[in-house]
């Protein structure tokens, strides 16, 4: 017997809603589930993309070094033991055999080295501590220190940046000794670091550990991301510089970029 106003083929209704409906509806779930994987998909590409091009053209985002708020809630030692551990896991997968006598000590050693020697810059308690002198003998021109020999290592690929840097600045009433001069560049390029990001660095600690504004920075270094990988260019190096105060007038700067050719 067929009913009034129903269709013999007619799908039934499930809490009110016909299965065929229902079906559309998954169907429409699912797809929009699929669009939404597919977009963040195509986001994780482009930023993967834009990250590897920052890398690859050695730009810096700050003046500042990139540092988490807890980088020093964590002690030294424990530091080293446990970048031994991950540095452990990561020669493994490259199939070094860890059993053998030289390679050992290695991750412990390579752990020692990152946070004790090479990176020790990252820690404000190894910053050089300063002390200023009277200027008695009213010296007030330029005192240059050049070819001051520093390592850092890149941060876009961890390998090292080697070079000369030169300093110039004009006394305000007062000097530091010139061994601080060098220890100030040593501490900064102890870190990963962007040579941009580094000549800033010096030039800004200088000008308040001398309060003065008449700072002068020139750093010229070789890069091993770009010789030993990449472009794998032997000859090149990159200079950068840093000029405030008197060092923005041309003769002042003239004057000091002609003591250091």
């Amino acid at each position: 017997m067929k009913l009034n106003g129903t269709s013999s083929n007619a799908l039934p209704k499930i809490n009110g809603i016909h299965n065929h409906d229902k079906q559309v509806s998954q169907t429409s779930i699912t797809n929009k589930k699929n669009n939404v994987k597919n977009i963040s998909e195509k986001t994780k590409i482009e930023h993967e993309e834009k990250l590897q091009i920052i890398g690859e053209n050695h730009i810096a985002t700050s003046i500042a070094t990139p540092l988490r708020k807890d980088a020093f809630e964590l002690d030294d030692d424990t530091k080293v033991e446990k970048i031994a551990e991950h540095f452990k896991e990561i020669m493994d997968i490259l199939g070094l055999d860890l059993t053998d006598d030289s390679l050992q000590g290695t991750p412990k050693r390579v752990a020692k080295m990152y946070v004790k020697e090479i990176f020790k810059g990252l820690n404000p308690e190894n910053k050089p501590a300063t002390k200023m002198f009277d200027n008695k003998f009213g010296y007030n021109q330029l005192l240059v220190e050049k070819d001051i020999s520093f390592h850092s290592h890149c941060e876009h690929h961890f390998v090292p940046i080697h070079g000369k840097a030169h300093i110039a600045y004009i006394s305000n009433n007062g000097v530091v000794g010139l061994s601080k001069l060098h220890r100030i560049v040593d501490y900064f390029a102890r870190r990963p670091q962007v040579q941009e990001r580094l000549t800033n660095q010096i030039g800004e600690e200088l000008k308040k550990m001398l309060d003065t504004e008449d700072i002068a920075v020139v750093l010229d270094a070789a890069h091993m991301c770009v010789s030993m990988r990449g472009i794998k260019d032997q000859t090149s190096t990159t200079i950068t510089s840093f000029y405030s105060g008197k060092f923005n007038e041309e003769a002042t700067r003239s004057e000091f970029l002609k003591y250091i050719q």
